[in-house]
């Protein structure tokens, strides 16, 4: 089943794709067939820069219970370190 709910986010940060690094932009969440994961439907997270174009996107095609223990461990590495640690003001 598609559901097409997709989540948009601006991001202020770097990614690694096919040609090296460059400035990741956007961010989209979203539940859908998978591209190349042996699932029926994943958590696919898309970063990319789109003025640069294709070669600008790292995509990941996650299992639910994957994606949960990545936004938790996320949550849990912030949570740790000293408060503003890896904030663009630093």
């Amino acid at each position: 089943m598609c559901t097409y709910l997709t989540e948009k986010i601006e991001l202020d940060g770097s990614g690694k794709g096919a040609t090296g690094w460059f400035a990741a932009t956007q961010a989209t969440v979203y539940v859908d067939h998978p591209v190349h994961a042996p699932y029926g439907h994943t958590v696919n997270i898309d970063v990319l820069n789109p003025q640069i174009g294709p070669s600008a996107r790292v995509a990941l095609e996650l299992t639910e219970e994957t994606a949960l223990a990545l936004a938790d461990a996320i949550q849990r590495a912030i949570a740790r370190a000293p408060g503003g640690l890896a904030s663009k003001n630093q």
